[in-house]
């Protein structure tokens, strides 16, 4: 899981998150910013507040005294296949390292004749390097 930090500079770099079961996300306040949340109709579910904000819903107690919170108090933590995805035509290559590290290559359209050249991102993980390509990508 991709930390809640590089999640907000993906939102903050123009990255939609448009709500569906299954998403994990985090509430970005000192309190609650550790705790990770999914996103499903049993427990957390997507609902419009009165003022028409959408807002997102946990029933029952599971989640406490907690009864919603507004979308834009909540940083999505996209996933491995969600965040290959978002990159779509500018996602080259995953690859994993000798190092046990993992690189996602960039095509930068730049370059020789032969179709331009590669841009490596390295990470310890997969899901941390989709990420790092796609704020790349984002922020060109």
């Amino acid at each position: 899981m991709i930390d809640i930090d590089v999640a907000r500079r993906l939102r903050d770099a123009g990255l939609h998150w448009e709500p569906a079961d299954g998403d994990l996300f985090a509430i970005d306040n000192d309190e609650l910013r550790e705790e990770v949340f999914m996103l499903s109709s049993m427990v957390v579910e997507r609902g419009v507040a009165r003022g028409g904000g959408h807002v997102l819903r946990f029933n029952g107690t599971t989640e406490w005294a907690l009864d919603s919170v507004e979308l834009d108090e909540a940083v999505w933590l996209p996933r491995e296949d969600q965040l290959r995805a978002a990159l779509g035509d500018a996602f080259g290559a995953l690859r994993r390292r000798e190092d046990g590290g993992y690189v996602v290559e960039l095509p930068t359209g730049e370059g020789p004749a032969d179709g331009g050249s590669v841009r490596e991102i390295p990470a310890p993980s997969a899901q941390e390097a989709l990420a790092g390509a796609l704020l790349v990508h984002l922020t060109r």
